[in-house]
């Protein structure tokens, strides 16, 4: 497979960087997860410091140690090649990468049980499809990704997601239309 120019960006717990890398490597795990060293180096950079009101910094290249990364987002969708598909199945997820959190699908084996499943999960980065990302703690909103890979090291949680309603089981109102209460 020839280089390909991949625009990346990487989420720390102090900056968002933006830049390029070239690769040989069609997934964004693949990336991150084969990496010889512990860094990746990005060029064409542009790194903002969350909660900061200075100039962005530009730079031609950088250095970005892969431990520092709570996740990180690919620009650029890529389909799935069929001969590195193994089977699996989307499990929808909720993952604490504090001061983020991550709802999406991890894709577990087949007929494993998610606590199974979870248990399984070994790669530094893990992929998460149809994500959404968002911080409360830093005002970062709610973003939708493609794919996006977790570092696993990082994450402090990978917990099975389901939404939940809140009143769920108690009673409601009474309906706007009846006439309230007499006062007495």
């Amino acid at each position: 497979m020839p280089e390909e120019r991949r625009n990346l960006t990487l989420f720390t717990d102090a900056h968002v960087i933006r830049g390029s890398v070239a690769t040989r490597q069609h997934r964004i795990t693949d990336l991150l997860n084969g990496a010889d060293s512990g860094f990746l180096v990005l060029e064409d950079v542009v790194i903002d410091e969350f909660g900061s009101r200075a100039e962005v910094t530009r730079a031609e290249f950088a250095q970005v140690n892969l431990d520092s990364i709570l996740f990180a987002v690919s620009d650029t969708p890529v389909a799935p090649l069929p001969e590195l598909r193994i089977p699996r199945e989307p499990q929808k997820a909720l993952v604490s990468v504090p001061p983020f959190k991550v709802v999406g699908y991890v894709h577990l084996a087949i007929e494993a049980s998610m606590r199974d499943g979870l248990a399984s999960l070994t790669s530094r980065f893990v992929p998460v499809t149809d994500a959404t990302y968002w911080s409360e703690t830093i005002g970062e909103s709610s973003t939708s990704a493609v794919m996006l890979a977790i570092n696993h090291r990082r994450a402090q949680i990978f917990a099975p997601y389901t939404v939940v309603d809140p009143w769920a089981g108690i009673p409601r109102a009474v309906e706007a239309d009846t006439e309230p209460p007499a006062a007495g």
